[in-house]
């Protein structure tokens, strides 16, 4: 999966799909915000319904960092979701 970084009130946040397959799996999917490495990375998800192409990988490849950051703005952390395991 291809990875891009975007920065957020000055800290860096790897973006990528999150792989999971809902039965929405050809009008949205998750994307995953991960800062940080190990047991000690933060996580956070937001669903994205692209308008153009529909394959995750190329469709992230479209936003622009300011796109990104406004679906991060909309995301919500790993606890409240059960894509990433209710994880804290």
């Amino acid at each position: 999966m291809a990875t891009r970084t975007i920065t957020v009130n000055g800290e860096p946040w790897a973006v990528t799909p999150s792989g999971r397959v809902t039965q929405f799996v050809r009008d949205e999917f998750g994307v995953r915000f991960t800062r940080g490495t190990g047991p000690e990375a933060e996580h956070r998800i937001a669903r994205y319904a692209p308008l153009g192409t529909r394959v995750p990988e190329f469709a992230l490849a479209e936003l622009t960092d300011a796109q990104l950051a406004e679906l991060f703005h909309r995301s919500q952390p790993a606890w409240t979701s059960p894509e990433l395991g209710y994880g804290r």
